[in-house]
């Protein structure tokens, strides 16, 4: 056992060693991969953050419709409260890289694809990302079924040309859009174009006509209003209908009766029983708001507005976007990079893709090796592996034939949600919420609809099979 855990220690190190030698060998060749680096360290930051706290929106939804348990949610919940507050002192010295999202109904039916696909896939994409580097075979199949899915998706033409309404497809052409983005051809290009693009862009901040960067917007708009208040509230429901009975119970055998203060009581309790999660969230919260100074400070130094110009300095051109940029959040996000990789692949195989919105004129498909949001994301895996073979918590596990089948499944519909939500449960949620962004609690409203419907479907296939399964044996 001791020679088993010592191994792992040294795969861990190598992992680590890897990693920085990675970042010292680029960095010799061109100071400009510094800014690759900074992607690559903060990912495994991310992933060390994910594996400790358990960090998954999908099990945080199974536990809690499934079995009741609120352990997880409300880890969430709270981290997304201590991400909030990191941001808001980030956005308040005006060198935040976020940028908010068109606010309307897309957001709650993305999310609500996207929340039935991390239920039957048996994790969200983050949450995917870190299984994967604990050496989940199945949680690797989610992140392949949503990357290619997106890939595929965002590039859909022909028949579902049909299914576009005539105020999408004129809109979506009157964007004056360049010539060699057929922004009138492709569903997905007419639905952004054409309608998402048209939806208003709003914070809490904005509506109170409060500047973003202000103190009061900042801290009062976005952070009180917008992120403090909403999840107390709906903590205050999960407390209720999850926790407050067997609290109660317990209260009442030990001293007879209860009142209010043994409702505050039980409220803080439900609170402090997801101490490791919510630990796990300041960490990321105070990571993703130190990646967003440190980005736009190399942004700064270099006289860039995004990577896309970094790339092209150094002599990768292919791939780059018409407007001349890649996909460079300047934070923590997850899965569009993974769709990049696809796409890369895709065109190299002859495919014509950059002629659509997605990658043609917003992302573009630079080569994997040199993207920095691809850093970011394999660099997770390897955060995520390193804490796992720590713990003693690696262990390579084989997909199942139906487990196999329900993540390709669950991958499709997390790639397709997230496509139409412009995010996942990272990009389109935890991110967009703790910043004050109105269109991130759409997408979560609707990602937690769509958990629900997950599990009750997984509980009638359960039981529907289990009763076949009965009267086989009976016969």
């Amino acid at each position: 056992m001791e020679q088993d855990l010592r191994k792992k220690r040294m795969w861990a190190y190598g992992i680590v060693g890897f990693f920085a030698l990675i970042s010292i060998s680029t960095y010799s060749f061109n100071e400009y991969y510094i800014y690759l680096s900074v992607y690559l360290w903060f990912g495994f930051l991310y992933g060390m953050c994910l594996q400790y706290g358990r960090f998954c929106f999908s099990s945080a939804f199974r536990d809690l419709f499934a079995v009741g348990v609120p352990r997880m949610a409300v880890g969430i919940m709270i981290a997304t409260v201590l991400f909030a507050l990191v941001s808001a002192f980030v956005t308040a010295t005006g060198l935040s890289t976020f940028h908010a999202a068109p606010t309307s109904v897309h957001a709650v039916i993305a999310g609500l694809i996207f929340g039935i696909g991390m239920v039957f896939a048996g994790g969200c994409a983050s949450g995917s990302l870190y299984k994967t580097g604990e050496g989940n075979g199945v949680a690797l199949m989610v992140i392949l079924s949503i990357s290619v899915t997106q890939a595929l998706f965002a590039d859909v033409a022909g028949w579902t040309n049909k299914l576009v309404p005539a105020s999408w497809h004129e809109s979506a052409l009157a964007k004056g859009l360049p010539e060699t983005i057929n922004a009138g051809d492709g569903w997905v290009d007419q639905y952004l174009a054409g309608y998402v693009w048209d939806q208003p862009v709003m914070t809490f901040a904005s509506t109170l006509g409060m500047s973003n960067e202000s103190v009061s917007g900042a801290f009062v708009g976005n952070l009180l209003l917008g992120v403090i208040i909403p999840a107390a509230l709906l903590l205050v429901v999960v407390y209720i209908g999850w926790s407050r009975t067997g609290f109660l119970r317990k209260r009442k055998k030990q001293q007879g009766s209860t009142g209010f203060r043994d409702e505050l009581a039980g409220y803080w309790t439900m609170i402090l029983a997801s101490k490791r999660t919510a630990i796990a969230g300041l960490l990321l919260g105070i990571f993703c708001g130190l990646q967003m100074l440190v980005t736009q400070g190399l942004r700064v130094k270099f006289g860039v507005k995004n990577a896309g110009t970094l790339l092209e300095r150094m002599g990768f051109d292919y791939g780059i976007s018409v407007n001349g940029t890649v996909f460079d959040p300047g934070y923590w996000y997850v899965t569009t990079q993974e769709a990049q990789w696809v796409g890369w692949v895709f065109n190299k195989l002859g495919a014509d893709n950059m002629d659509n919105i997605y990658f043609g004129f917003v992302n573009g498909i630079p080569n994997p090796a040199i993207n920095p949001a691809d850093w970011m994301s394999l660099a997770l895996i390897g955060g995520a592996a390193v804490m796992a073979l720590l713990h003693n918590e690696f262990k390579f596990k084989k997909p199942t034939l139906e487990l196999a089948t329900w993540a390709i499944i669950g991958g499709a519909l997390m790639g397709i949600g997230s496509r139409l939500g412009l995010g996942c449960n990272v990009g389109a949620f935890f991110v967009r919420v703790s910043q004050g962004d109105t269109s991130g609690w759409l997408f979560g409203l609707g990602m937690i609809a769509g958990a629900y419907i997950g599990v009750k479907f997984f509980n009638w296939w359960t039981e529907r099979r289990m009763a076949k399964e009965f009267q086989a044996c009976e016969l």
